[in-house]
């Protein structure tokens, strides 16, 4: 059998997801993440695209033990070089640079000819493997590429020091058939292409990124570059739990197989889906709520005799426990403790000590804390180091006949506490008249979304809100059982993020 490396592109491409920006410390998170789950390849980031971006894969060298890390770079010596330095401390470094060949792109974007652009492959790639030991070259929508040129742009890819050649479906626009049929061309056309990795790079918006994608692996393509949940630009990228779990449930037809733990796959799920603010649908494969859910008659009665008669995968495989203990007001510590391991979280005696607090006080207000509402703690509210802004109290107060009235209480960083009215068309809209007025806030609410993300009457709701100011757009996010008191965390959040 086959390994196909799983080269991750959360990070980088699915940041890029409009309203998906993440923080330093959820970057941290998710790389580390990413890093137990097993992908081989993690990219960080466009190391010349900002300060940011550059601080951040520095930092993220520092948490990832496992992985390669890649950084992103056009081809030109000043960005190899500022990838090179934001690698410094990566523990296997890689580069990914990447240009255009098609000749759409070729005209109406870069400016070049052909051979500029083969000229260009040939001094940078060389170039890079001053500094580089692993370079992955992508040719920029290669799939609506000439294949003769294409071929060549990779054969001087490789002849000059690539590893790994990328062959991208930028936009989304070829099939399964395309995809298999391009990959077979450039196996008998690119010089050397025996000596390095084949790697596909494929967006959804044809919503094929997927089966674009194994239908590459069945072709002789040995890496797939995929991201969570299939964020990324426009559509989104191929989904890297689809990938996954394709290859495994179905090995004996791809005759191949990853290095991933998918028992780690629900966990990364959530966890990108609570940073970026971006709800799972619940008919999403693999990871969606109804992903395992059986509502006809006939469906139910299968599974309840043989599994199999409608479930291709074990949900335990993907990291959804069915524990049946119940847990409440009354569980002990170390229950708790079980509870969270099974889950697939680690966790140290502090935070421990502190989630425990915080599970005592939620089982006191629902009669049974299920593994949602566990998972839910456990993430828990989308926290900043040294927040601006705080929230110590409110109070509503609402009606059908007169406006509604918020009064609101916060803390501010140098511990002073803020106390504002509003009002306004319902409790919400009220209790953020007062926080802007205390915080002389001037960003735009984009969006307001509340879910339900346990079960029951007593559920613990989810709200997001997506903030908007001059150029840069956050997402803040907050959990609680009350939804007046979890909307104005949530604002606060997007706040203390702008």
């Amino acid at each position: 059998m086959r390994k196909i490396k799983i080269f991750d592109t959360t990070l980088r491409d699915g940041e890029q997801s409009p309203g998906c920006t993440m923080n330093l410390a959820e970057k941290l998170e998710m790389a580390a993440e990413l890093d137990k789950l097993g992908v081989d390849i993690i990219e960080a980031g466009f190391a010349i695209c900002s300060d940011d971006d550059f601080n951040a894969i520095r930092e993220v060298s520092k948490v990832v033990e496992n992985a390669k890390l890649a950084s992103l770079a056009r081809c030109n010596k000043k960005d190899i070089d500022r990838a090179y330095e934001s690698l410094a401390e990566a523990k296997h470094p890689m580069l990914h640079t990447f240009i255009a060949t098609s000749d759409i792109h070729l005209k109406h974007k870069l400016e070049m000819t052909r051979e500029q652009v083969l000229e260009t492959i040939k001094e940078s790639v060389s170039y890079a493997k001053t500094k580089f030991e692993f370079i992955e070259f992508s040719a920029e929508d290669a799939s609506r590429s000439d294949r003769e040129f294409l071929a060549k742009a990779y054969s001087v890819a490789i002849e000059n020091g690539a590893t790994t050649i990328n062959v991208p479906d930028t936009v989304g626009y070829t099939t399964p058939l395309e995809m298999a049929d391009l990959i077979k061309y450039l196996k008998e056309n690119v010089k050397g292409i025996e000596n390095v990795d084949i790697s596909v790079h494929c967006h959804d918006d044809l919503g094929l990124g997927t089966a674009n994608s194994l239908s590459a692996v069945l072709a002789g393509a040995t890496q797939v570059e995929c991201t969570i949940n299939g964020i990324g630009e426009r559509a989104g990228n191929a989904s890297l739990e689809e990938i996954v779990m394709g290859i495994k449930t179905r090995k004996d037809f791809y005759n191949a197989y990853t290095d991933i733990n998918t028992k780690r796959i629900y966990k990364v799920s959530k966890l990108l889906s609570t940073i970026s603010g971006m709800v799972v649908a619940p008919n999403k494969a693999i990871v969606g709520a109804n992903a395992f859910a059986h509502e006809a008659g006939i469906h139910q009665h299968g599974v309840l005799k043989e599994r199999s008669t409608y479930e291709i995968m074990n949900v335990e495989d993907i990291g959804i426990p069915q524990n049946k203990m119940v847990l409440g007001k009354h569980s002990g510590k170390h229950a708790f403790k079980d509870r969270i391991e099974s889950l697939g979280y680690d966790i140290d005696d502090k935070a421990l000590e502190d989630k425990f607090v915080e599970f005592k006080a939620l089982a006191d207000k629902k009669k049974v804390v299920t593994d949602s509402d566990i998972e839910a703690l456990l993430i828990g509210n989308t926290n900043i180091e040294n927040p601006t802004y705080t929230l110590k109290s409110f109070m509503v107060n609402d009606s059908d006949s007169i406006s509604s009235f918020a009064s609101v209480s916060i803390i501010d960083n140098k511990d002073n506490v803020v106390e504002a009215i509003g009002k306004g068309n319902g409790p919400i809209d009220a209790a953020f008249g007062a926080i802007d007025s205390v915080t002389s806030n001037r960003a735009k609410l984009v969006t307001y979304t509340i879910n339900a993300i346990t079960e029951g009457e007593d559920a613990l709701g989810e709200v997001i809100v997506r903030l908007a100011s001059d150029d840069k757009t956050v997402i803040g996010r907050a959990v609680s059982t009350d939804i007046i008191q979890a909307s104005l965390m949530a604002y606060i959040n997007g706040l203390n993020k702008l």
